[in-house]
């Protein structure tokens, strides 16, 4: 009714429904919490255009990485890649992101890539994680201030489980990246999960 005669008034709507305003009250009052509808001054109630969906990607967009990234898991170049794979255990990840001693991103090693050369025969034990690491700048990285949809697309797009977050290093001659955290898809389901449960609006 909003949507094809709005602007409209509530006593208008209660009119044409043959209901009380203070019965509609509460529906109307939900309506426009929901931004479906909105309400003016001496004017009514009016569409706003939005659907559900458009209204969930729109409160998505808003979310930047650095609300919901990770810790992140690092190892150096030396590292051995049986020692990788431990820590990959421990810690419970798909991969771990290699840097040097500043923390500069210089690489990112996952259980795929420790596969293949364990299929090969190597020994794990002597060989440095630096032998099977994607190397930097093939690695895709994202920001703490991209939006999540943004960063969940560079996931999709390249197949891959998580992403390096990621800060511009103070260095003169070359480029390079500082880690500061890790987007997983686990950080982005719990989001959908918090949003669909009415939660994780603290941030915005």
């Amino acid at each position: 009714m909003v949507r094809t005669l709005g602007p409209i008034t509530g006593e208008q709507i209660a009119e044409r429904l043959n209901v009380t305003r203070a019965a509609l009250r509460p529906d109307l009052a939900i309506l426009v919490m929901s931004g479906m509808v909105e309400a003016r001054p001496k004017v009514g109630y009016y569409y706003t255009g939005k659907n559900i969906m458009s209204m969930l990607t729109e409160k998505i967009s808003k979310f930047k990485v650095r609300d919901v990234q990770s810790v992140p898991v690092v190892v150096t170049a030396s590292t051995s890649a049986y020692d990788a794979v431990v820590t990959m255990f421990l810690e419970d990840v798909g991969s771990v992101f290699i840097v040097e001693p500043a923390g500069i991103l210089t690489g990112v090693v996952s259980r795929k890539d420790v596969l293949k050369v364990a299929m090969g025969g190597s020994d794990l034990h002597k060989m440095p994680v630096k032998v099977l690491m994607t190397p930097m700048p093939k690695i895709v990285v994202t920001t703490p201030e991209e939006s999540v949809l943004t960063a969940a697309k560079k996931i999709i797009d390249n197949e891959v489980d998580s992403l390096p977050v990621v800060v511009v290093a103070n260095q003169q001659e070359t480029k390079a990246y500082e880690v500061v955290g890790r987007l997983t898809k686990t950080n982005i389901a719990r989001l959908f999960v918090e949003l669909g449960e009415g939660r994780g609006g603290e941030q915005l």
